[in-house]
């Protein structure tokens, strides 16, 4: 062998060891990725289970079932990634720490998303083909959810009397000399129910109908067919109330629930994909989230849409 070839030789080598002593490094420096106590599993029909262990508790569990191929660097970082914001958003194993209502809620949203395509996360199924959902495994949890739907009562004397009462203390609330802020920063926006309308929903878990507001720079944008991307400044209230049905079948507005907002600033929020998230709970509008990472389960929710600037209700046509 001539000086020539071994030296031809070395050029490649030297940089493959040092490539090889690298990767080696980085499995030292590999997340640990630990599962917690349980502390009260979801409670379901087995063929609703299996389907959410095969194809959900890996990310959004404390059964994490991890293969050889993710405990390995830089994959393993990928992964602790993967489920510490999948834990954060909905974890199975602290089912218990959810309220009934809460708990229904996320399912309904879960299932959502599933039919939207957006979970389980397309760059996880790439590695793990076996968690995907057939179509009978969508159809088995659809019928789950439906089978939740809560059912209301014609003409409901409590939910009548519910909303007559909750007038002043909604106003109470409004007129306080410190109006409630959220931890990310925003404060509860008064004046949505004087905004123009653009849509309405229902929840058939819960029996809530929403009714969605928009500010004048989301009308104006709605009127010029611009909305995807929504501009700057925009901002839409979606403000749930109980369902009244009268005899004849027909609902309205009962009793409020809680108002979210979806606030339109790219440079503001530019870590949630332009859109500043908040929501207030009951009469008192108690602002939602513990910390403002709360805005992750909001993102995880609006994800599915990301086509249409993460705006699920498609406005009604003005």
């Amino acid at each position: 062998m001539n000086k020539l070839n071994i030296f031809k030789r070395k050029r490649i080598m030297i940089p493959l060891i040092i490539l090889f002593l690298i990767f080696i490094g980085l499995q030292f420096l590999s997340p640990k990725i630990t599962n917690p106590p349980v502390t009260g599993d979801l409670k379901v029909p087995h063929e609703v289970q299996t389907i959410l262990k095969n194809s959900c508790y890996d990310c959004h569990s404390n059964q994490t079932n991890l293969r050889w191929y993710d405990k390995i660097a830089p994959v393993s970082w990928l992964v602790a990634q993967h489920i510490k914001d999948g834990r954060s958003g909905l974890n199975f194993s602290n089912w218990d720490a959810l309220s009934p209502a809460d708990q229904k809620a996320k399912l309904w949203e879960s299932v959502n998303q599933v039919s939207l395509g957006a979970m389980p996360l397309s760059s996880y199924t790439l590695a793990h083909p076996q968690a995907k959902l057939s179509k009978n495994d969508l159809k088995i949890l659809k019928d789950y959810i439906w089978s939740l739907r809560v059912k209301n009562v014609p003409e409901d004397v409590t939910n009548i009397k519910t909303l007559e009462k909750q007038s002043a203390a909604i106003i109470k609330h409004e007129n306080a000399a410190k109006l409630p802020i959220t931890s990310n920063g925003i404060e509860y926006i008064a004046d949505y129910k004087n905004w123009a309308l653009v849509s309405t929903t229902q929840r058939l878990d819960n029996g809530t109908m929403r009714v969605i507001y928009g500010n004048s720079v989301a009308i104006k944008a709605i009127r010029e067919k611009k909305i995807n991307p929504w501009p700057d400044g925009a901002i839409l209230a979606k403000a749930a109330y109980d369902e009244i049905e009268d005899s004849d079948g027909n609902i309205s507005q009962g009793a409020f629930k809680q108002v979210e907002f979806m606030i339109k600033d790219q440079k503001k929020y530019n870590k949630t994909n332009g859109w500043g998230f908040a929501r207030f709970k009951t009469l008192q509008l108690v602002p939602y989230g513990k910390n403002a990472n709360f805005v992750i389960d909001c993102m995880s929710c609006h994800q599915p849409m990301k086509n249409n600037d993460y705006v699920f209700t498609l406005p009604i046509r003005h």
